[in-house]
């Protein structure tokens, strides 16, 4: 599957650590990586695109001091990494002086005893007639299940394997095979009790490490399409303050907004409204926040960071205080602090109540809200992390004596996000991974819905 192993990575690293010692670097890092990729896309029953990736690199981080230079390639060649690992030196030798640039102290970096296998590694041989086969069986479960499913925006298939290696000159060396495979589609509706027809479109996608753990076609395609139907005959409301609640994948996303917020490079720029918010109470007490990367395969789940720091489940948010910024090397130099193993930010992040019990579902808690709105769609992303204010258009649901009795949509929704997170009254069961966040849905006390 791969045209290198992670011996010759090893090896391939250690010619790039002894060039830069040979031109004077105090430090050095070098990163490899290689992956193949195969996606297939259908749209209304016949093939439309065919993409396959192979892909390979090679990056160097020079320091002189404490000045900093970086080049990568693609060319393995021994002339054209001495040629990077130059152009990464001479960079360092013509950059200004930063004092919290360099490679993590010594204490911080992982060691054989903390690797760990994560089962993070699970390649799919998969021909494009299989690929296509699955779209095609995706996509005619969702156009097949009612007449007014006309189109569709296509379904995909896809899988992609990678391993990457990474030393440096403080005596890290590392690094894992991956995979992820993925399957999704898109119908469109047409409304054929609206005399002018109007259109309605949603999609739907599974993820996973492995292929054996994804949803079967006709399962994926049929979902997608009961979500498109159940957005006919959509209509605006009244400009008015109701509850929200967010469903579980745009919840993944509120919880990514508050990475962002704890970010080291928001924090130090202060650009953030979290700045120096270590012990404050932002959201309510039955609120926890975990970003734990030893979860086996897990998107996200490493045993050491992009610099080769060691990782470990870490509480972020305690009853509701927080307790951990997300922090590389540099950025908490910046800060006067001490990394935290998230050099490329967040591993695997989980927001849990201590209210949530299993017969939460989606139903539950669209009973518990029992007035306001299910948002299932936003567009846009206006997001002020400096300030908190968070608007953005939505659609979704209209609820009433807690039970749907609408598709709204053209309408949008506004807030501030530290009234958001203090406001959150419930985290239902319905949890759901997408990316390297994962989260039920979760009930915000009152937003502004802007309407009609």
């Amino acid at each position: 599957m791969f045209q290198y192993d992670q011996s010759k990575f090893s090896e391939l690293a250690e010619d790039a650590l002894r060039i830069a010692r040979g031109l004077g670097a105090s430090d050095c890092a070098v990163d490899l990586a290689e992956s193949t990729g195969l996606t297939v896309n259908v749209r209304m029953r016949r093939l439309e695109t065919v993409e396959q990736t192979r892909d390979k690199s090679l990056g160097v981080t020079v320091y002189i001091g404490q000045r900093k230079g970086h080049a990568s390639t693609g060319d393995f060649a021994s002339a054209a990494i001495k040629q990077t690992v130059q152009a990464a030196y001479d960079i360092a030798r013509y950059t200004g002086q930063d004092e919290a640039a360099g490679l993590p102290d010594p204490e911080m970096i992982a060691q054989a005893g903390d690797m760990r296998d994560l089962d993070l590694f699970h390649p799919w041989t998969l021909s494009v007639d299989r690929a296509k086969k699955l779209a095609l069986r995706c996509e005619a479960a969702a156009l097949d299940l009612d007449e007014a499913i006309q189109n569709s925006d296509g379904a995909s298939v896809s899988t992609g394997s990678g391993h990457f290696f990474s030393r440096n000159s403080r005596g890290f060396s590392g690094g894992y095979a991956h995979s992820r495979h993925s399957m999704g589609v898109a119908p469109i509706a047409r409304d054929r009790a609206n005399a002018d027809g109007g259109m309605q479109r949603d999609a739907w996608y599974v993820s996973r490490r492995s292929s054996n753990d994804l949803a079967s076609p006709e399962s994926v395609g049929v979902y997608a399409a009961k979500r498109t139907l159940a957005r006919l005959g959509a209509r605006a409301v009244p400009t008015q303050r109701v509850p929200i609640l967010f469903e579980s994948p745009l919840a993944c996303g509120l919880l990514g907004s508050f990475a962002q917020a704890i970010s080291g490079g928001a924090l130090y720029r202060e650009a953030s409204f979290l700045v120096n918010s270590l012990g404050s109470q932002v959201f309510p007490k039955h609120i926890t926040i975990e970003d734990d990367p030893t979860r086996p395969r897990e998107f996200g789940s490493s045993c050491f960071d992009d610099e080769g720091v060691r990782t470990q489940r870490r509480i972020l948010v305690s009853k509701g205080v927080i307790e951990g910024y997300l922090l590389s090397s540099y950025t908490a130099r910046k800060l006067g602090m001490k990394t935290t193993g998230n050099a490329g930010g967040s591993h695997a992040m989980r927001v849990l109540s201590s209210k949530t019990r299993a017969e939460h579902c989606l139903d539950a808690m669209i009973k518990k809200m029992h007035r306001g709105l299910l948002l299932t769609d936003v567009l846009g992303n206006d997001i002020n992390y400096v300030t908190g204010d968070y608007s953005r258009g939505a659609s979704g649901y209209w609820v009433e004596r807690g039970e749907i009795q609408f598709p709204v949509e053209e309408i949008t929704i506004a807030g501030n996000l530290r009234d958001m997170f203090a406001g959150i009254v419930a985290v239902g069961a319905d949890e759901l991974q997408r990316g390297t966040k994962r989260s039920g849905s979760i009930l915000i006390e009152s937003m502004q819905v802007g309407g009609k």
